[in-house]
C-alpha cells in the first residue's frame, strides 16, 4: 500500500513539472502554434495551454494590424500610354480563422512584423502595377477609391494564398513624369475660374440693380421722415419754450426761497462751529496739560534712571580703573626692579670695558707716540741729510759753474737749440691752412716765412744774452776759423772773462 502511495505521488508530481514546465499563454495579438504530437498542431490566441516538454514546440506567429508600404519604384504606363507613380498605403494582417493562421505559419512563422512586411511589398506592388495598366490616368486620380478597391480586390486572392487578410487600402501620391495631372487641373482651374467670373459678373449686376432700387427707395423714405421730424421738431420747440418760462418763473421763486433758508442755515451752522471750536480748543488746552504732565513724570523718571545707570556704571568704572591702576603699579614696579638689576649690571659691564678699552688705549697711544717720535727722528736726520747733501750738491754745482769756459757753454747752447727751433716752430704746426701771396719786391711768401726763423733765432740768443749777462753770439763764435786763426774772441759775462788777441 505504501509502495502504490509513493509512486502516486511520483506521477502527480511528474505531472505537475510537466504542467508547470510546459504551460503557455498566448497574448491576444499572437498565436502560438504547439506541434509535435498530433498530426495538427493546436493553435492557442489570447488563452493558455500545455505543452508536452522534449516532445513539443511552441512557435509564435504575429497576428496584429501591419502597414504596407506600397510605391512604384519605376514609372508605370497606363491604359492611355501616360507613365505615372503612384504612392500607396495598405493594412494588412494574418486570418484569424484555422486555415489562414496554417497557411501563414508555413510562411511568416516566428518572424517579425518588419520581415512579414517586406514579404508582403513586392506582391502587393505588383498587383498594383497591373490595375495601373488597366485604368486611364483621369480614371486613377478623379476615382481613387474604385483604384484602391480593383487593387485590394486583385491583391486579395494572392494574399488568401499566404493567409493574410487587407484591410484597407489608400492611394496617398499620383504623379507623372511630364505634367500632366497638372495641366489637367489647370485646365479645369480655367474653367472654374471663367464660371465663377461669369457668375460673379451677373451677381455684380444684380447687386447693382437692387441697390439702386434700395436706394431710392431708401431716399423717398429719407424725405418723408425728415420732413415730419421737423414738424414736429418745430411743435416740440415751442412747448419746450412754454415750458421753460414757466419753470424759470417758478425756479426764480425757488431760489429767492432757498437763498433765504440757506443763509438761515449758514448762519446756524457758523455759530455751532464756533461753540464746536471753542469746546475744542480748550479739551486740546486739557490735553496738552495733560501730556505735558505725563512728559514731565517720564523724563523725572527716565532721568532717576539714567543718574542711577550711570552712577552703577562711575562706581563700576572707578572699581575697574582702580584695579587696573593697582596692576598697573605692581608691575612697573616689578619691571623697575628688573631694570635696576639690569642697568646696574650693565654699569658693571661698561665699566669692565671701559677698563679694558682704556688700558688697550693707553698702550695703543703709547705705541702710536713711540712710533711718531722714532718716525720723527727719522725724518729730521733724513732732511738733514738730504739738505747736507743738496748743499754739497749745490756747492760743487757752483765749483763746476765756475769751472765752466766758453766751449762748455756753446757745448750746452748747440745742445739746447734744437729743442728751441722745435719750440719756436711748435705753433707753425698748429697751422692747418696757410695761403701764400706774392709780393711786389719780386719775393715770394715762402722765403718769408723760412726767412723768419733765423730772426726769431736771433732774438732769443739776444734776449738770453741780456738776461744772462753773457755774449751768446761770441761765444759760438769762438768756434768758427777766424776765432782759431786770428785769436779775436772777446767773451765776458757773469763770473766769465776770456779776452784773446
Amino acid at each position: 500500500m505504501t509502495l502504490q502511495l509513493i509512486l502516486m505521488f511520483a506521477l502527480i508530481a511528474v505531472i505537475i513539472m510537466i504542467i508547470v514546465a510546459g504551460y503557455v499563454k498566448a497574448p491576444p495579438d499572437r498565436a502560438y502554434i504547439i506541434s509535435g504530437m498530433r498530426k495538427n498542431p493546436r493553435i492557442l490566441i489570447g488563452r493558455a495551454g500545455v505543452k508536452i516538454p522534449f516532445f513539443e514546440r511552441v512557435d509564435k506567429l504575429y497576428l496584429g494590424q501591419m502597414t504596407v508600404d506600397i510605391k512604384t519604384e519605376q514609372s508605370v504606363p497606363t491604359n492611355d500610354f501616360i507613365n505615372v507613380n503612384v504612392d500607396a498605403v495598405a493594412k494588412v494582417r494574418i486570418g484569424t480563422d484555422t486555415e489562414s493562421i496554417q497557411l501563414a505559419a508555413k510562411n511568416f512563422l516566428n518572424k517579425d512584423p518588419e520581415q512579414i512586411t517586406l514579404d508582403l511589398q513586392d506582391s502587393l506592388q505588383g498587383n498594383m502595377r497591373e490595375i495601373i495598366g488597366t485604368l486611364a490616368l483621369k480614371t486613377i486620380n478623379t476615382d481613387r477609391d474604385s483604384f484602391s478597391d480593383q487593387v485590394m480586390e486583385k491583391a486579395s486572392r494572392d494574399m488568401s494564398k499566404l493567409g493574410i487578410e487587407i484591410l484597407s487600402c489608400n492611394i496617398q501620391n499620383v504623379t507623372d513624369e511630364n505634367g500632366l495631372i497638372s495641366d489637367l487641373g489647370m485646365d479645369n482651374t480655367a474653367k472654374i475660374k471663367k464660371d465663377a467670373a461669369i457668375a460673379k459678373a451677373q451677381a455684380d449686376r444684380d447687386v447693382a440693380i437692387a441697390q439702386a432700387e434700395a436706394d431710392k427707395a431708401a431716399n423717398d423714405a429719407r424725405v418723408l421722415a425728415q420732413t415730419e421730424i421737423a414738424e414736429k421738431n418745430n411743435a416740440l420747440a415751442i412747448k419746450q419754450a412754454e415750458l421753460k418760462r414757466e419753470a424759470d418763473t417758478a425756479g426764480a421763486i425757488a431760489d429767492a426761497a432757498y437763498q433765504i433758508q440757506e443763509q438761515e442755515q449758514q448762519k446756524t451752522i457758523q455759530t455751532a462751529t464756533v461753540n464746536a471750536q471753542i469746546a475744542k480748543a480748550e479739551r486740546e488746552a486739557e490735553l496738552k496739560q495733560k501730556e505735558v504732565l505725563v512728559k514731565q513724570q517720564e523724563l523725572a523718571a527716565e532721568i532717576e534712571k539714567k543718574a542711577d545707570a550711570e552712577k552703577y556704571q562711575a562706581e563700576k568704572k572707578a572699581e575697574a580703573e582702580l584695579v587696573q591702576r593697582q596692576k598697573k603699579a605692581e608691575a612697573a614696579k616689578y619691571e623697575q626692579e628688573r631694570e635696576a638689576d639690569a642697568k646696574k649690571a650693565q654699569a658693571e659691564a661698561q665699566k669692565f670695558a671701559a677698563e679694558q678699552e682704556a688700558a688697550g688705549i693707553k698702550a695703543k697711544y703709547d705705541a702710536e707716540a713711540a712710533g711718531i717720535a722714532a718716525k720723527g727722528r727719522a725724518e729730521a736726520e733724513a732732511i738733514k741729510a738730504k739738505g747736507l747733501a743738496e748743499a754739497e750738491a749745490m756747492e760743487k754745482k757752483a765749483e763746476a759753474y765756475k769751472k765752466y769756459n766758453g766751449a762748455a757753454m756753446a757745448e750746452m747752447m748747440i745742445k739746447i737749440m734744437p729743442q728751441m727751433a722745435a719750440e719756436i716752430a711748435k705753433p707753425l704746426s698748429q697751422i692747418d691752412k696757410i695761403n701764400i701771396y706774392g709780393t711786389g719786391d719780386g719775393s715770394n711768401g715762402a722765403s718769408q716765412i723760412s726767412g723768419n726763423m733765423p730772426i726769431v733765432m736771433k732774438q732769443v740768443f739776444d734776449t738770453m744774452s741780456e738776461a744772462t749777462g753773457v755774449d751768446f753770439t761770441e761765444i759760438m763764435r769762438a768756434g768758427t776759423y777766424d776765432a782759431k786763426v786770428n785769436k779775436n774772441i772777446n767773451i765776458t759775462g757773469a763770473d766769465v772773462s776770456v779776452e784773446t788777441k
